[in-house]
């Protein structure tokens, strides 16, 4: 095929005017428009808005519902999210007519919701159904307004401005249907030619594996790289605000910074692992194993090529991206532990229970650490699990930071010794420091306060241009 398949995130569509002028029709005429296929997400802060903020947590229409014995919490909060919807396409749509039927759409769903969550607490008054068997579902359905709401709203304006455009709803709205991801999207794609169409695809699907249920809010880069893959695209393209590069700008200063030209999935992968996710490591999987490759370009540049991600290794060892995460280090001693089998695989029962992530983790003779992705309010329910566990064990949790260095091939450059250099050379401590094998990422474990400076000056040591030459010299 000679399709790509394009992915735009929230925070993007939120200037769907712009990307209009640029990504989306730019000074392209004609058959040069077409051969794209544009999977959308919600409108920035809209899934917020249905679900739950994603990083403060402060419930939207999904935690109200569930958690409201009267009822109007959930009934304001999805009024919020009507209100919020109809201001993101007034924003963008240009013509009043397109405003009317966006916001006649918004009103259908958004009242088509409502009862539904009426009917369901309703039926759930009586003691046969339970509304906790139902919660998913719901946030199922919940997720799928944003998306349908985004997709809607892109293709009025496309074919407002002469594109042959195409809504492509995965939602499943009133849809009597059961189908696999994998149904749900080939289904949909019947009839729809990428040649002389530009298909708008909603970014949530809904299906019978359910979406949410295993990838939560990261549903649309899954089913981003299954269109991708199903459809045997040239390439699968994500668009976000920035290009991947070797550090924040905020940190190391936007002068210093290299984009990546090029790099391959196993750093996808340890990026994910630091919580920078160029892709979903799942949807990276779908998209390696179809060998379709995966390219993260600048939204607002589309003149540039971004960063091109296959399955190929590094012509030569380098640095790559030097970046940071705060984490928890969860400490278990025990004295008697030497020599006992099973110590760890009860600590990952409980990590597990707690849907705990853990980001690395050292051990020897009588003590396990892990570093952890987590809440300290989390820990500390993981630490009484834990101590009723082991009575006799000191265990504790500690705030931290690690600092990882990451490139495909670090071979030779002697990443741990010249960055423990670097470091002590900045004025900063290193507490522990960890490398594989496999040469493909080293990591610092920092006190938190030291973190962003402690990045900057590993940046510093392996990516600048004299820090370039000087590894080029030594290996």
């Amino acid at each position: 095929m000679t399709h790509t398949v394009e992915k735009i995130g929230g925070t993007s569509m939120s200037r769907l005017n712009e990307l209009r002028d640029t990504l989306l029709i730019g000074g392209r005429k004609g058959d040069d428009l077409y051969g794209r296929v544009f999977v959308v997400s919600a409108f920035g802060g809209i899934t917020d808005l249905l679900l739950e903020h994603k990083k403060s947590g402060k419930p939207g229409v999904y935690g109200q519902f569930a958690n409201s014995d009267t009822g109007h919490g959930w009934h304001d909060a999805l009024t919020e999210v009507s209100k919020a919807m109809i201001e993101a396409h007034e924003s963008v749509l240009d013509h009043p007519g397109d405003v009317e039927q966006a916001t006649d759409f918004v009103r259908n769903r958004i009242e088509g919701a409502r009862n539904c969550l009426i009917d369901l607490q309703r039926l759930c008054s009586y003691g046969h159904f339970q509304l906790s068997e139902h919660m998913l579902q719901i946030r199922e359905l919940l997720s799928g307004l944003g998306e349908a709401h985004s997709a809607y709203v892109t293709v009025l304006m496309l074919q407002r401005s002469g594109v042959n455009a195409r809504n492509v709803d995965l939602s499943g709205w009133r849809d009597d249907g059961h189908y696999t991801l994998e149904e749900r999207i080939m289904k949909a794609m019947e009839g729809v030619d990428p040649t002389t169409e530009m298909p708008i695809v909603t970014g949530y699907a809904q299906c019978t594996e359910g979406l949410m249920r295993e990838f939560d809010r990261g549903y649309s880069e899954v089913t981003f790289s299954k269109l991708a893959s199903l459809t045997s695209a040239r390439e699968a393209i994500i668009h976000k605000e920035f290009h991947l590069s070797s550090a924040d700008p905020k940190l190391v200063g936007a002068e210093n910074v290299r984009k990546l030209g090029r790099t391959n999935y196993d750093v996808a992968d340890q990026l994910s692992n630091m919580g920078m996710e160029a892709i979903h490591p799942k949807a990276a999987k779908t998209l390696r194993q179809a060998q379709v490759p995966l390219r993260v370009t600048n939204a607002f540049e589309p003149g540039d090529p971004g960063t091109l991600i296959d399955d190929q290794p590094a012509e030569t060892p380098a640095v790559e991206i030097v970046t940071g995460l705060d984490i928890v280090a969860l400490e278990v001693f025990e004295q008697d532990m030497v020599g006992v089998k099973g110590y760890d695989a009860a600590i990952l029962d409980v990590l597990t229970r707690h849907q705990v992530r853990i980001v690395s983790k050292v051990s020897n003779a009588n003590t396990i650490t892990h570093y952890l992705d987590s809440s300290l309010k989390t820990m500390r329910r993981v630490e009484d699990d834990l101590a009723k566990l082991y009575p006799q064990a000191k265990i504790s949790s500690r705030t931290l930071s690690m600092a990882s260095v990451i490139g495909r091939d670090l071979s030779t450059l002697r990443v741990l010794t010249r960055g423990l250099q670097a470091i002590a050379e900045a004025g900063y401590e290193a507490i522990g420091a960890t490398q594989g094998p496999r040469n493909v990422d080293v990591q610092f474990i920092l006190e938190r306060d030291d973190l962003n400076p402690v990045i900057a000056a590993l940046h510093g040591a392996f990516v600048s241009p004299q820090a370039s030459q000087k590894l080029k010299t030594a290996a």
